[in-house]
């Protein structure tokens, strides 16, 4: 999605943030502000901390090292400067920089934790995250690092760097948005020390326990799970629109979206791709023309099974989505503080499986998903069976290429959509020693899958194209055995209506490129939706 306009603050305190308040502050640049009771909810496990402290209690990642040096003892005049170190040595990161928005997801969501008092943090470090956020600071983290496990370590480390005026930042946006495609590249980076003093944001000395709460955590995952949930909700109702498309293009039927089909399968995803099918079909001059006398039997799996396709898709999401509902209410630091009972307890809620697993399952059902869009644009290509449209949807064929090299592309992108569907779930590799020797590899599964969404978003917008200008050779140049000329119902022609603002027919060859480019862009920004809800209604 592009940048736009946002409503009021986003309060941050210990209550779960929601996935709008996410992504309005990472994507949209709202303002964020902290709870009234901030300080009272942080000061009572503060005070367990710094008692631990005082007292030289045996407390991992306070008063001993970290990972496999658990039990090497730091003294406690000691206690600040490990922390310190060990945001400097965590800060490890390799590779290209990981797109703005996700940095300040993870930001959010780590001073989220960090307020929900668990931690044994000072409110300052809250309030030094948000004036970086409300300042336009994004450290710059590298893509490499991370292993799901004991948190998002390298990634967290690059942002609480910058905290303390070391690392990097990124440019300033440019725009004044943050919103970038995952293979697009974030920026370059420059020493962060120069950049905070100019904005008048002070560095923060790390105190105990503080350099760990920094970065044992899941935010980094679950800020990428958050952003492609957004993403997704628009690319799912788009692929229906776009499915819908084709079916009129390609005289295909709605008979099998029927209700009393889908009741005898009930799942959600399927029963909402079916209901949206009909909403898009309904009225349609092209299914009406031809669904008494002239439609075979049965349509082609693509067409006929897309609500079981589509729908599988939907339940994917819908699981990934209550993951993210619970780690959005979750405490992911390590070791946690009760201040009610004066402990400090170690335990493995950093660990990334959960996330993970919603990750890898997402981008599998998203290859899926490419799959079937690809076999529609494949069949629309086809004169022996596009039911009378000329090769390629090429006007003159032969002179003009058309769409073929369109399709190509579409085919390319699936087969990298099935690269991206490989599980990262699947190879922990032990480290620290052998004391971590079980990660989940979530972070590199959550990178996987935001390509995945961009890529699916891609083949979206291809089968739009390649079916907009499909229906429009329909309506001017009607298949043998129809009378006049077949015109797609009204929400249909409003998505052909939101393409031809920016992508006119391709009459003859063209620069196929920045078209296609620029339907990537309706598609994604959810301008092409848009204009179909306005005739439907919101699509399920």
């Amino acid at each position: 999605m592009t940048p736009a306009t946002v409503g009021g603050p986003v309060t941050l305190g210990a209550a779960p943030l929601s996935i709008d308040e996410v992504v309005s502050v990472a994507r949209h640049g709202a303002r964020v502000e902290v709870a009234a009771d901030l300080e009272d909810t942080m000061a009572p496990a503060l005070e367990v901390v710094e008692r631990a402290v005082a007292e030289a209690r045996t407390v991992y990642g306070v008063t001993t090292g970290f990972g496999a040096l658990a039990h090497t003892r730091v003294a406690p005049e000691e206690a600040e400067a490990v922390q310190q170190a060990l945001v400097q040595s965590h800060s490890a990161g390799m590779g290209r920089l990981v797109e703005p928005e996700v940095v300040r997801a993870m930001q959010l969501l780590r001073a989220r934790t960090l307020a929900a008092g668990h931690s044994g943090a000072r409110p300052l470090l809250v309030r030094a995250i948000v004036d970086l956020l409300n300042a336009g600071i994004v450290p710059a983290v590298p893509e490499v690092g991370s292993l799901g496990a004991s948190g998002d370590l390298a990634p967290l480390a690059h942002a609480a760097i910058v905290l303390t005026g070391g690392g990097w930042v990124l440019d300033a946006p440019q725009g004044g948005g943050w919103w970038r495609r995952p293979d697009e590249g974030a920026g370059a980076p420059v020493p962060a020390g120069p950049v905070l003093a100019r904005a008048g944001v002070p560095p923060v000395r790390l105190q105990a326990k503080e350099g760990l709460a920094l970065l044992n955590g899941t935010e980094g995952m679950l800020a990428h799970l958050c952003l492609a949930l957004a993403d997704l909700r628009v690319a799912l109702a788009t692929a229906d629109v776009a499915c819908a498309m084709s079916v009129e293009a390609l005289l295909g039927t709605d008979a099998a979206y029927a209700e009393r089909i889908q009741d005898l399968r009930p799942y959600p995803g399927q029963r909402a791709s079916a209901a949206n099918l009909r909403r898009l079909l309904a009225g349609s001059p092209v299914v009406a023309s031809h669904r008494e006398s002239t439609h075979a039997v049965q349509d082609a799996y693509s067409l006929r099974c897309a609500p079981q396709v589509h729908g599988a898709t939907r339940e994917a999401l819908a699981h990934a989505r209550r993951v993210v509902e619970v780690e959005l209410a979750s405490v992911t630091d390590n070791p946690l503080v009760f201040p009610d009972q004066g402990a400090v307890a170690s335990g493995g809620n950093f660990h990334g499986q959960p996330l993970a697993h919603a990750a890898d399952f997402l981008a599998l059902a998203l290859a899926g998903l490419g799959a079937i869009a690809e076999r529609r644009i494949d069949r629309l290509m086809d004169p022996a069976r596009s039911q009378g449209l000329p090769p390629f949807l090429a006007v003159e064929a032969g002179v003009n290429s058309g769409f073929m090299l369109a399709h190509y592309t579409a085919a390319a992108l699936v087969n990298r959509l099935r690269g991206h569907a490989a599980p990262a779930s699947t190879d922990s590799i032990s480290t620290s020693g052998g004391q971590e020797d079980h990660v989940s590899m979530g972070w590199n599964a959550c990178r996987s899958l935001r390509l995945a969404v961009a890529d699916v978003t891609r083949v979206v917008a291809l089968e739009t194209v390649c079916a907009a200008e499909a229906l429009e050779l329909r309506a001017h140049r009607p298949p043998d055995g129809h009378d006049g000329r077949l015109r797609p119902g009204e929400a249909t022609q409003a998505a052909i209506d939101a393409l031809r603002r920016r992508v006119p027919r391709m009459d003859v060859d063209r620069f196929l490129a920045p078209d296609l480019a620029s339907a990537t862009e309706l598609v994604a920004s959810g301008e092409v939706l848009a204009a179909v809800e306005e005739v439907t209604g919101p699509l399920d």
